[in-house]
Formats: C-alpha cells, sequence, structure tokens
C-alpha cells in the first residue's frame, strides 16, 4: 500500500472497527491491504497517493452511469443549497416516486426508506401483515440485507468471511426462514407441501449477484410465480441490485414475471443512500398511514437524494443505447477473460449477465494472487469472488482493452507461479 493510504489505513483502525465500515472493504479475502479512495471521475477511481483505477466496483453496482455524474452534481449542489433534511414530503420525492412508477407499471405505490436492508424488512413486514402469516422462504446463498431473520447461508458477506450465521442472532429470530436450494423446483414444493398456508412469502433476486453472478433462471421464476399464487403467498423480487441496471425498468420486466413487491435501491439513489419497496395499492395501502403496518424512517426521502436519483434516472430513461454498450462491452471483456484463462491453463470460472460478471478460481490462493497483481495495475475489482463486478455507461472500449491486458499479464504470472510451486 502506497505511503499515504498505509497512514490514513492505520489511523482507521485506531476509530473503526477494522478500519472498514462493511466487512469486504477490508480486504481480507482477497488477502490485500484496503484500497482507500479519494476521488472518483467517470470509470476511474483515485487513491490517496494519486494512483488511478478502472473501477468495476462503482459502490457496489450504485453508480451506472460512473463517479460524478454531471447533471447528479449539480442537482445535488442545487438541493443542498435548499436544505439537507425536511422529514416532510417534498417535489422531489413525489417526482422521484412518480417517475419509478412509470417506469415499472407493477409498481403502483412506493415507500422509499434509506438502504437494501430496510426496503427487505419492510417488504417482508409488509407481506406477514397482508397474508396473516409468519413464514418467508429464502435461498440458501442470497444476501438479502442484514436483517436478523434473513442471515441465514447469507450470500457474499458471510460467505466472503466464512460465517454461515451470524453470532449474535437467536435461532427463535430465525424459526420462520425456511431455506432451499436455489433452482430446486421440488425442494420448494416440498416446503409448501408442508408449510403452504403458513408462508407470507418467498424472497428472491432475479438475478444474482451476491454470491457471484447467477444469471436468471426463468423458467424457475416462473414456476416459483405459479407456486406462490397456488398458495396465496407473496413473491418479493430483490431488485436492490438489478432494478434499473439491465433496462430502464426492473430485471422482472425483463424476464416477464410480475412479482407481488420489488425491492429498489443502489441505482435509484443516484449514488446517495437509498432504498425503496413498492407493490399494488391493494399490498401497499396496508401500510401506515392508510393501515396498520408501521414503518418510519426520519432521513426517507430525503431532498438530495431524491434529486441525485432523479437526476439519473431521467439520464437513464432515454439511454437504451447506453444500457446495450455497457453489455457489448461486458460481453467483450467476459470472453477475453475466458479466453487469456484457457490459454494460460487457469481454473477460472466466469459468470455473467448483461452488464455485470463474477470470478470465481478454484484455488482461493489464485484469486488472490491475481487480485493483488491487477491492483497493482491500475484495475479495481470486487475483493471477493462472492462479489459481482459492474461496467457503467462511463466504460470505454480502451478501459477494457487495458483491463485485458492488465488480465493476460497476472494470468501469466499466475501460471509461472503455478509451475514454480509444482
Amino acid at each position: 500500500m502506497p505511503k499515504i493510504n498505509r497512514k490514513l489505513f492505520r489511523e482507521a483502525n485506531d476509530y473503526l472497527v477494522g478500519g472498514v465500515d462493511s466487512p469486504v472493504r477490508s480486504f481480507r479475502y482477497a488477502g490485500a491491504e484496503p484500497l482507500l479512495i479519494k476521488k472518483g471521475k467517470g470509470s476511474k477511481v483515485y487513491d490517496y497517493d494519486g494512483k488511478r483505477y478502472i473501477d468495476y466496483v462503482l459502490s457496489w453496482g450504485s453508480l451506472i452511469l460512473g463517479h460524478s455524474f454531471p447533471a447528479a452534481v449539480r442537482a445535488v449542489k442545487k438541493a443542498v443549497n435548499s436544505g439537507f433534511s425536511f422529514g416532510t414530503t417534498h417535489h422531489s420525492e413525489i417526482d422521484l416516486a412518480r417517475l419509478i412508477t412509470e417506469a415499472v407499471p407493477s409498481i403502483e405505490r412506493i415507500r422509499f426508506v434509506n438502504s437494501g436492508t430496510e426496503a427487505v424488512m419492510g417488504a417482508v413486514r409488509l407481506s406477514r401483515a397482508y397474508t396473516g402469516r409468519d413464514k418467508i422462504v429464502k435461498f440458501q446463498h442470497s444476501y438479502h440485507g442484514h436483517a436478523d431473520y434473513l442471515l441465514v447461508k447469507a450470500g457474499s458477506g458471510l460467505a466472503t468471511l466464512g460465517i454461515p450465521l451470524s453470532p449474535g442472532v437467536p435461532q427463535d429470530f430465525i424459526r420462520h426462514t425456511l431455506l432451499a436450494p436455489l433452482g430446486d423446483i421440488k425442494v420448494l414444493e416440498a416446503l409448501f407441501k408442508k408449510y403452504g398456508n403458513k408462508i407470507a412469502a418467498v424472497l428472491i433476486e432475479p438475478v444474482g449477484g451476491n454470491y457471484g453472478v447467477v444469471p436468471a433462471d426463468r423458467l424457475f421464476l416462473r414456476r416459483v410465480r405459479s407456486l406462490t399464487r397456488k398458495y396465496k403467498s407473496l413473491l418479493v423480487f430483490d431488485e436492490i441490485i438489478t432494478g434499473f441496471r439491465f433496462r430502464f425498468g426492473t430485471a422482472s420486466q425483463e424476464l416477464g414475471i410480475t412479482p407481488d413487491l420489488i425491492c429498489l435501491g443502489k441505482i435509484i439513489g443516484g449514488g446517495l443512500p437509498i432504498g425503496a419497496y413498492g407493490g399494488s395499492s391493494e399490498i401497499m395501502d396496508n401500510l401506515a398511514p392508510l393501515g396498520k403496518v408501521y414503518q418510519a424512517s426520519t432521513f426517507s426521502g430525503n431532498p438530495v437524494v431524491m434529486q441525485a436519483g432523479l437526476a439519473v434516472l431521467k439520464a437513464l430513461r432515454g439511454s437504451q443505447g447506453g444500457y446495450a454498450r455497457s453489455r457489448e462491452l461486458n460481453e467483450y471483456l467476459v470472453f477475453g477473460i475466458k479466453q487469456a484463462a484457457s490459454v494460460y491453463g487457469i481454473d477460472l470460472q466466469v459468470n455473467y449477465y448483461a452488464n455485470i460478471f463474477s470470478l470465481r478460481f478454484n484455488h482461493k490462493g489464485d484469486f488472490q494472487r491475481f487480485y493483488q497483481q491487477m491492483l497493482k495495475q491500475g484495475v479495481f475489482l470486487a475483493p471477493s469472488e462472492f462479489e459481482a463486478n459492474f461496467l457503467s455507461f462511463a466504460h470505454t472500449r480502451e478501459d477494457i482493452k487495458k483491463t485485458l491486458a492488465a488480465v493476460t499479464k497476472a494470468l501469466k504470472n499466475l501460471r509461472s507461479q503455478n509451475d514454480a510451486r509444482d
């Protein structure tokens, strides 16, 4: 780690637990010292020593238009001048809600919150109240936020640290959480046969992004939709990652499957903290103040966040070309990585969907050596094989070419290191 970055990380450890506010940022899985970022512009980020990196983390998928998107910067500056927070409904909150509901017809009413975790918590509570049932179904290795009852074999964060269930979560808190293997309809059918009249909802990512990238299984999702309708349970799509990432709208629309509730986050806040959940008026109107399901927050609908989200979604609304270009660049990148791995005989699985991808080596040590070499060459990838990597509209073909040159060099060196050990 360069001089200034190292000094700052030592200071961070004096005050922050592990020097971070989210475990994967510690880079421990990658066996590297963590990257500290000073600024970002477009597809690049810069550390405190001035080194530039091509960024495929993009604030964990939030920045689809790249860092410091000019319209969002202008909107945030203007909003701040009018006040930081009001704790009341305001014009931009209404505008963002209108824009989202116009883009996603199945969302007739929406409730803004401050994070993806809050969005899922709200959707689960609402599902339980609406159905009068307690149990929910989630899939193994899926992450839906850090609510106690969802931290069971819960995707990227726990998988990265090798934790199957977080300490501090009483068994009693998860007794209503049912687990099923993703893609195994027979196990799901058996769960419904046993608990069908007690299952409030099935919670699923239509495209997995929290155990590496798991491409959409349209047939399985259709069968889940059919099963939930049969037993009068709700289908909840967690689209915190996928909402507005593949198109102007949701993955559910791309796949032609309509859930009862959709959870959103990341992109709809333009890079600032946000979450939301929405669905039909029939379901959503059970929330207070119209109904009896309580959920509240001081900072929900924050005016600065709303303006950032509006600026980004307005730009995305007319950007079908941007979505298509990011898909094409991702395919070019993925094909190049696979080709280089084949040339050098490296056992590397590359999963991808649209404009996201993930890397999974046969040996963790190979990932660590590869990752460290990529950082040295100025490429910032997710520091865990269980996290997704993202392309933005700001990424260029030149970025991809430079990344592939770095990949080729890193895999060549990895092959030499492995041969030397053998």
